[in-house]
């Protein structure tokens, strides 16, 4: 390898990683309340509507959130997301770059499915990294007392080690690979896909809103895809009383579905779509509704958030480029 060919490779990695990075960044800050108010729907156990603090909706949960809590208690939780999403989305999408050329499977151009393996790849190489940021960043969103009250992520940090020792970051670890593996193999998958079966627009307004609304519904089909694991994900790293139930993502989730199958909450928002108003009943009183908390804020941040990141890492790909260009 001659040692031009050695400087691009390592250019072309610094772009991809300044470029997943940025996306990442502003990606969460923005969508971060979003993410907060899943993770209250996915923690809420408790059936009745007599604790002041149920929430019966999104609403609802901003509403009492904002009154108990105070404004800035939106973004709970967020300082572990900002310390990790910069390096975290540069490794999802750098990973995502590399694993994509291994999996070409001898063709000359990615296939639908060299994307959806490269990104599954890239789902579980992110997860590992950013693991234990998700204990700490859900032990954070997990508190509502008022944010003037609530512990610090150091805090936080030295709880969760002093009481489960350093293998206490690594809880839910397969549940977070998990979801992660599934949403990355459909939301680069499908998006690559399709944006490169829509021929380029020669206005670049149309272009931007094509990119947005492929990045919209890549982010929003992966989150109905992978929030079950999401719910098991946030229990397993969540408070539980007394006696320690939530254990494995399998064993989490056939609790979960076992014991609150008929909660009222968030459903298959595909009920919406089905024609026939019998199969729709069932599905919406079916168990599998506990398996989908939080489907309605995670959808109101990663489908806007997922087109956030993907459509900033493009342009910011380009940008960044045209800057280094020999």
């Amino acid at each position: 390898m001659t040692r031009n060919t050695t400087e691009n490779l390592l250019k072309e990695a610094a772009i991809q990683i300044g470029a997943g990075g940025s996306a990442g960044f502003i990606e969460v800050c923005i969508m971060h309340p979003m993410d907060l108010v899943k993770t209250r729907f996915q923690l809420q156990v408790k059936t009745t509507k007599s604790d002041p603090l149920y929430y019966t909706g999104i609403r609802d949960c901003m509403t009492k959130m904002y009154k108990t809590e105070g404004l800035p208690a939106f973004w709970k939780g967020i300082l572990p997301p900002i310390l990790v999403e910069t390096p975290k989305r540069a490794v999802k999408f750098f990973t995502f770059e590399q694993y994509k050329q291994f999996f070409l499977f001898g063709a000359s151009a990615p296939t639908p499915l060299t994307f959806s393996c490269a990104g599954f790849f890239a789902g579980v190489t992110e997860a590992i990294l950013v693991n234990p940021f998700e204990v700490v960043k859900v032990k954070l969103q997990s508190n509502r007392k008022h944010v003037k009250e609530s512990p610090s992520t150091v805090a936080v940090t030295k709880e969760i080690i002093s009481k489960y020792g350093l293998n206490g970051l690594n809880k839910g670890l397969s549940a977070t690979i998990m979801r992660n593996a599934v949403f990355n193999s459909f939301y680069f998958g499908f998006y690559h896909s399709v944006k490169g079966y829509i021929p380029a627009s020669k206005e670049p307004w149309l272009e931007f809103l094509t990119k947005v609304a492929i990045g919209f519904v890549s982010g929003t089909v992966a989150s109905c895809l992978n929030i079950p694991f999401d719910v098991a994900k946030s229990r397993i790293q969540g408070p539980q009383d007394g006696k320690t139930q939530y254990k494995g993502t399998l064993n989490t989730m056939r609790i979960v579905y076992k014991r609150e199958g008929y909660l009222h909450t968030f459903y298959l928002p595909i009920s919406l779509y089905l024609s026939s108003r019998s199969l729709t009943r069932q599905i919406c009183h079916s168990r599998f509704r506990a398996l989908y908390k939080g489907l309605v804020p995670k959808v109101l941040r990663l489908g806007p958030g997922g087109a956030i990141m993907l459509v900033v890492y493009d342009y910011m790909h380009v940008f960044l480029t045209k800057k280094f260009k020999d």
